[in-house]
């Protein structure tokens, strides 16, 4: 009998543990938006943490973080070492807001020391929110898994809910033009998965100077970025006078 007790309230503890699971992501939604809000606009710039300071990418990285935050940009990653520290260096030495968005996770992500402002998260997908919410500008670097999962969910989010508006910038052609020709050949040509106006969701760049401007005219052509859930918007319903994002300005 005291076993199936306690096997009962182990089972009434969960709906607790869930309730303040709640509570613990409101607290990272409350403070990421909080924080964020006051540091302008910014771009968001992804890379692989594996990428060495002697590495061409790194050096690209943190000149483009560099020209970036000139041009009057906050620079956000994820906090981590290789391109992010790459970027939150270049964004620092400029004397610009250099943000990380640190995550715990099993195998310890170490902070990079160029963070003027660092965030810490448990939430996956909290943080996925803040790279996305005050984005002008979504800039990838060559990077594994993590990275192209940002970078698909960023196109997923111009494509479908015309939520997200900002430019997104794959940096170094050479990197990215296999995954580019698949999805051309693959998804668009033989199978028709994809509409050919999807593919002006991002474009390909070699060039900080030229990704900068990209960035620079869309903000002053559209005034805001980042992703807003338009108001009376039903699941499955739409209003094109709402949603709509004018993404053929994103190409360079």
């Amino acid at each position: 009998m005291r076993s199936r007790r306690n096997h009962m309230l182990e089972g009434l503890e969960n709906p607790v543990r869930d309730l303040w699971r709640i509570f613990r992501i409101m607290a990272e939604f409350t403070e990421g938006f909080e924080e964020l809000a006051s540091v302008g606009p910014a771009v968001s710039i992804f890379g692989s943490a594996r990428t060495s300071p002697t590495h061409p990418y790194y050096r690209l990285a943190e000149a483009t973080a560099s020209k970036f935050t000139k041009a009057g940009f906050a620079v956000i990653t994820g906090g981590g070492g290789g391109i992010m520290e790459a970027a939150n260096k270049g964004a620092a030495d400029a004397g610009g807001a250099s943000v990380g968005l640190n995550i715990e996770i099993p195998e310890e992500q170490v902070p990079n020391p160029y963070q003027n402002l660092p965030l810490h998260f448990r939430y996956f997908f909290v943080r996925k929110v803040m790279f996305l919410k005050y984005a002008h500008g979504f800039i990838a670097f060559p990077g594994g898994y993590g990275t192209m999962d940002e970078f698909f969910e960023a196109a997923v989010l111009i494509q479908t809910l015309r939520q997200a508006q900002f430019p997104v910038i794959l940096m170094v052609s050479d990197y990215w033009n296999g995954l580019i020709n698949w999805v051309k050949e693959k998804m668009l040509h033989e199978n028709g998965f994809i509409s050919p106006e999807d593919l002006d969701v991002f474009t390909v760049q070699d060039d900080p100077d030229a990704a900068v401007r990209i960035v620079v005219e869309f903000k002053e052509k559209q005034g805001r970025g980042g992703v807003t859930m338009p108001p009376g918007m039903k699941m499955g319903q739409a209003h094109p006078h709402e949603l709509r994002t004018d993404t053929g300005d994103q190409q360079a």
